[in-house]
């Protein structure tokens, strides 16, 4: 399934469970959604003591994919389509500069 039709499904799903929400509400959701990824890294790992214990749960990650999708949604902005766009850039910084970094290390 495309990440299109991935966002379409979340968008559906949303208006079909009446969770319609404004964009910074769906913002703050994925920032708390990405919380919880950073709070199982920090908790499995021992706050970077024992980096080779680092986990993350896998429906952590699903919630931070949904709640982008969301976002996207909210913004009218097609996640396929930025996911593309992203990979354009990356993709021209390692041919340019060798690295897909946007500053100065």
């Amino acid at each position: 399934m495309s990440l299109r039709e991935q966002q379409n499904r979340v968008s559906e799903f949303l208006e079909e469970n009446d969770m319609q929400a404004p964009p910074e509400f769906r913002i703050m959701d994925f920032i708390s959604e990405a919380g919880e990824i950073v709070k199982d890294a920090v908790k499995t790992a021992d706050y970077g003591e024992a980096r080779e214990d680092l986990k993350v749960k896998e429906d952590e990650i699903g919630d931070v994919l949904f709640s982008i999708l969301a976002v996207a949604d909210a913004l009218d902005i097609d996640a396929e389509k930025a996911f593309e766009s992203a990979m354009e850039k990356y993709e021209e910084r390692i041919a340019e500069k060798g690295d897909a970094g946007s500053g100065s290390h």
